[in-house]
């Protein structure tokens, strides 16, 4: 969270009064992507430095671009990266995304990595690109750096089973479950188990009153989720450009078709 954003609502504030907020998940570097999403009028991107790329000065120009363009970053680190949560947040992420949260002790140190002392633990800098390069004062600093939106991943039965815990830990605003981990965790059963698994942890989330986010393949999907109560709605870019590129490659010519040429 940077204080330059002092002038719009962030992502958490907007949650805490009720808005449900659309993005787009990106895996594939492109700033241009980022700046199409803030002109269609998403709410927030999420650049993914788990399973894509985490060059730093590629996910700046990420963030330039989205700046420009009035829309928020959110950032999913890799597991247990406290020093790449910090680069991010430094360079102005709204808030981070934690994979692989199986416990309460890795909730708490999820957001421990996500908040300066006494909440958490992280190193403090007003000269970072967050801090307007050293032009905000401390105060107002800390003030920007609490709307950090911290969103926990569940992706386990494990973590599934103790999901009332994970949620109820102080810092974790919101709960995204990875479908394809827990998938693998469990051994690939049938999508009623892993479908049983989710509605528990959702269950969980919203009785403790965060949000639920959930990845969803196109605007169908996100309808389903909205009316089972998803606040965080994320569109899988890789899946809707690939589903789009089969479209548009159609069928071949048709036998004794000779083209257009």
């Amino acid at each position: 969270m940077t204080a330059a954003r002092a002038d719009r609502p962030s992502l958490k504030a907007r949650l805490a009064t009720g808005e449900r907020l659309h993005g787009a998940l990106l895996r594939l570097p492109s700033e241009t992507l980022v700046e199409m999403a803030g002109v269609a009028g998403l709410d927030y991107v999420v650049i993914d430095c788990e399973h894509g790329p985490a060059d730093m000065t590629v996910l700046q120009h990420h963030m330039t671009a989205a700046a420009a363009h009035g829309i928020d970053v959110l950032v999913r680190v890799g597991t247990s990266e406290p020093a790449l949560a910090l680069r991010c947040l430094d360079l102005g992420a709204a808030g981070l995304i934690h994979p692989h949260v199986d416990t309460v002790q890795d909730a708490r140190r999820a957001v421990a990595a996500a908040h300066y002392p006494p909440v958490g633990t992280r190193g403090f800098a007003t000269y970072s690109r967050a801090g307007r390069f050293g032009t905000v004062a401390a105060a107002d600093h800390v003030a920007a750096s609490r709307d950090t939106l911290m969103v926990a991943m569940i992706e386990t039965e494990r973590a599934c089973a103790a999901a009332g815990e994970i949620v109820a830990t102080p810092g974790v605003d919101a709960v995204l479950v990875g479908p394809a981990d827990l998938a693998a965790d469990c051994g690939f059963p049938g999508q009623d188990v892993i479908d049983g698994l989710v509605a528990t942890a959702h269950r969980a989330t919203r009785e403790a009153g965060r949000a639920v986010m959930t990845i969803v393949p196109g605007t169908a999907g996100a309808r389903a989720a909205e009316r089972a109560g998803a606040r965080l709605v994320l569109y899988n870019m890789t899946h809707i450009l690939m589903d789009t590129f089969r479209s548009l490659a159609g069928p071949g010519p048709a036998e004794g078709d000779g083209g257009t040429g």
